[in-house]
């Protein structure tokens, strides 16, 4: 009997070192993202749970800013948030709610439609400007008061009143077809798809993700060049702020998306370990094949504070 007993013990103990080392993991995590991060971020949590058959990723796409005021305001239970906009982390949830966050990719400002809109045969990155004017025509934009979409596509409005020498260009273009003002920037797809608008402000790899025609804007009002930064530093935004009743001066900046875990996270473990997913060479080229650059290695202010299991990846 102490033979079998001893035997089974055994067993057991062999068993349980093997799910330990082949990565078992169980659990949810709960992830608060920016609508732009909806396609890819599927993609990998798709592939995460299929190497990790015990986990559930919950994900809820919304504004940037309002992902940031669920956690801050509303106090929902959140293990991840990630932003398309550092500034957004940095203003709301370090270090009250986070003590780093990781800049992991970038993206670009274009104009987006189909083939049915209105002059689609005309427009460029020339007289763009003129055509969306048109009383004619229809564009949509996301709200700069929940989403960094919103706020960058104002931004890129100032910086081509300067770009093309035409004064008055921003407050035209920000009075224009408001009633087609939307939360998110995906939410501006539906727009297009069905024709309701013709063209709509949006980042590059929404358009691509959804097979939509886009025109590029230069360089100098796209935001999508860091080295450019000097330039889109010339203009600037005030939009609500972090508390009740105040407001927060945005400035422009090179587009760069950020993601960081909460302290009170439900599942800080697996969280960490599905963000080393992310910033992988797996991770990043599911980001590749979405049309949106991935920032590599990554970047971020805290460096002594990233946990131990992502620190590699700040050289690689």
């Amino acid at each position: 009997m102490r033979r079998l007993l001893f035997s089974i013990f055994i067993l057991a103990f062999s068993l349980t070192g093997c799910r330990n080392k082949t990565g078992n993991k169980s659990g949810e995590i709960i992830i608060f993202h920016a609508g732009s991060l909806s396609v890819p971020f599927r993609q990998m949590a798709d592939e995460y749970e299929k190497r990790n058959p015990g986990v559930k990723i919950l994900m809820e796409p919304a504004g940037s800013i309002v992902c940031a005021r669920k956690i801050t305001e509303l106090k929902k239970p959140c293990d991840i948030i990630a932003s398309a906009d550092y500034f957004v982390i940095n203003k709301f949830i370090v270090p009250d709610y986070s003590s780093w966050s990781i800049r992991f990719a970038t993206n670009e400002i274009v104009i987006a439609f189909q083939e049915k809109a209105r002059y689609a045969d005309e427009i460029n990155s020339k007289n763009w400007m003129d055509i969306l004017l048109r009383d004619d025509v229809t564009y949509a934009r996301s709200d700069p008061e929940s989403d960094p979409c919103g706020y960058r596509s104002v931004l890129t409005f100032k910086l081509a009143e300067k770009y093309y020498w035409k004064p008055g260009l921003a407050d035209r273009l920000q009075v224009k077809n408001r009633t087609f003002i939307r939360p998110k920037e995906v939410d501006l797809v539906a727009l297009i798809e069905s024709n309701a608008v013709d063209y709509m402000f949006q980042y590059k790899s929404v358009a691509i993700q959804h097979n939509l025609k886009y025109i590029e804007l230069p360089d100098e009002i796209n935001l999508g060049n860091p080295e450019l930064n000097n330039i889109y530093n010339l203009v600037s935004l005030d939009v609500t702020g972090s508390k009740p009743g105040s407001t927060m001066k945005v400035k422009g900046e090179y587009i760069n998306y950020s993601l960081s875990v909460l302290k009170d996270a439900p599942n800080s473990e697996l969280a960490i370990d599905f963000v080393a997913f992310i910033i992988s060479k797996d991770g990043m080229e599911i980001f590749r094949k979405n049309g949106q650059d991935p920032i590599v290695p990554f970047s971020t202010e805290q460096p002594d504070l990233i946990p131990y299991k992502l620190k590699k990846y700040l050289k690689e």
